[in-house]
Formats: structure tokens, sequence, C-alpha cells
């Protein structure tokens, strides 16, 4: 892969755009025509080979961020991919550098051309080199998710010998949360929630006590945790299952009932450098739907089908041309 970052860089790519707010089915395109972005100093341009899919893409797509959106936009955060170009601050990558990332530091002020496309630029401080044993598919899959999993259990404090119920352990998120968990902070007894079919992928990534939503309801459980991490907004509910003084976070409501709150991601290139060791090791794995990878031309039938949130752990996208 690193030869592509000796071929020559065009000025116009193919990327997926939508240019009116709605459902992926509705409003996006395969555009041929992308102009390029911009190469900034501090930023570099990345050959994208791999890119994943995640819910606030689709959030994205529907305008809840018009605020702080403009269309036409390509979309995708998570990417993985070799540098091709260079900013002239940038000091720690050079041209063939595989590394993968989150490209867009502030989750709700995201690129114009984002991963979804054959370039894409992301700032060097949202990057890292992507860890040798792990193929570009698996470490697409993992930037946004194993970085919000990390840095949302690090508000919560949760703390080596403490308890955790993760609500969505299947999901892209959940599934990064039980394995770090266990793995990074220690923790004593890891319980987590999915559907009848993927509890034993729960067991098998680390959790203690695998909960079926469907015929359980966590909240009755006489049992309390220390922490509860609400992948899935559930908010109200994941608030009965937690200890007095304990810490409730969630990702999916905006305005939680207390004592929940919500954490909103800070891409960082720090956060996949300090967890290099437990990707390395294979303590910590990416878990990709086996439905996946969707090819580049199946954009839309991949946000389809993440739409439906059965997805278990990340829908990829792969090859990008």
């Amino acid at each position: 892969m690193a030869a592509a970052a000796g071929s020559t860089i065009p000025s116009h790519i193919k990327g997926w755009v939508y240019s009116e707010y709605g459902k992926a089915s509705d409003v996006l395109k395969l555009d041929p025509n992308v102009l390029i972005p911009e190469l900034k100093e501090d930023q570099v341009l990345i050959k994208v080979i791999a890119a994943a899919l995640n819910p606030i893409d689709s959030k994205r797509q529907l305008g809840y961020f018009k605020g702080s959106d403009t269309i036409p936009t390509v979309p995708g955060y998570d990417v993985a991919g070799v540098v091709v170009k260079v900013g002239s601050q940038v000091k720690n990558f050079k041209e063939g550098d595989e590394v993968y990332g989150d490209i867009n530091e502030k989750a709700l002020d995201p690129k114009k051309v984002g991963s979804l496309a054959e370039y894409t630029t992301a700032e060097e401080r949202v990057l890292s080199l992507k860890p040798k044993n792990l193929s570009f598919v698996e470490a697409a899959s993992l930037p946004l998710v194993i970085e919000t999993a990390y840095e949302g259990l690090e508000r919560a404090g949760l703390s080596a010998g403490q308890s955790i119920l993760v609500i969505g352990g299947a999901g892209g998120v959940g599934t990064q949360v039980i394995q770090l968990a266990k793995h990074v902070f220690g923790a004593s007894k890891i319980a987590a929630t999915s559907s009848t079919g993927k509890l034993d992928l729960l067991k098998s990534l680390g959790a203690d006590l695998p909960i079926d939503y469907t015929k359980v309801k966590y909240e009755e459980l006489p049992e309390k945790f220390d922490v509860v991490y609400d992948a899935v907004g559930e908010a109200d509910r994941a608030v009965k299952a937690v200890k007095e003084g304990g810490q409730v976070l969630t990702i999916a409501e905006l305005h939680p009932p207390p004592p929940a709150v919500l954490f909103m991601l800070t891409s960082s290139g720090t956060v996949l450098e300090k967890l290099r060791p437990y990707l390395e090791s294979g303590k910590v794995k990416p878990v990709i739907d086996p439905k996946g990878p969707f090819p580049f031309s199946q954009v839309v039938e991949a946000f389809s089908y993440l739409d439906t949130q059965r997805a278990t752990g990340k829908v990829v996208i792969y090859p990008i041309p």
C-alpha cells in the first residue's frame, strides 16, 4: 500500500455526497467529480483504503447538525489509509505511513469531505500509525468507537475493582467498552445487554453477566452497578440500575435525566497511541459485522443496514477505489 504515496494525486475524486437532508437511500449519491480537499499546514492527505460507518453519520444526513454542517458534503468519520502528502507543520507522519483515526476532532463540526471518498484530510493530532497486526479493515472499524469507549470510561471514573453495566454491549461502542473495562480499567464485574443471539459474543469479549434484553429488564435486577454506560439511549432506565453515588453516562441522549450525563467525543490520536499495546497484543480486538465489509459501490446499502440498529460491532466499507 505504501506505493500509493508515490502516485499522482488527482484534483477530483470519487466520493459519496448528499446535497439535501434525508435517509441515505434518498439523498446519498456517488459523485465521480468531488474536488479533492485542500491540505492545511497541520494536516495530512490520506489515500483512503477502508472506512467505517457510525450512527452519527446517519444523524448528520438527517439534518441533526444543520447549525454546524454545510451541504453538499461527503460523510464519514473513521478512516484507515496511506499518507500521500503532509502539511508543512506536520512532524509525526510522512508519505507512505499507514494511519488510522476519526478525522473529525469535534463530532458536531465535521469536515466537508469525510472518509467515504478516495482521499480525505485529517489533522495530525487525530491520527495514529496503524497497528501492524491489524488490517486496514480492522483499523478502520476502531477509531470513533474505541475512543468513545475509552474517554467515556475515563469520564465516568471507572476504576479497578468496580462493576459496570454496558447497555448495548454488542454494538460498535459497547463491544469496545466491555473489552476496555476488563483489560484497561480492571473492572471486577462486567454486565452487558444484547439480544438473545449475541450473548455468546458478550461472553467472548469479557462480559461476566450477559443480559438478554428481550427477556430481562436490567433496571429491575436486585444488583446495582458502580458505573452504567448507556450506548443506545435508555438513560431513563439506566439511572435505575446504578448504585447510589455511582456514575451513569450516555452517548445517545442529548438531555438525559440526572444523575446521567451526556458524553461527546473529542477525537484524539493520543488515545489510539495509548491503546496500541492492547491492540497489538490482541487483548482488545476489533469487532466487525459479519455482513461486511461492504464494497464502496454499496455504501447506501451499508447505511440501510446500519440504520436497522441490528449490526454487530462495526459496519466497514472496503475497498475504497
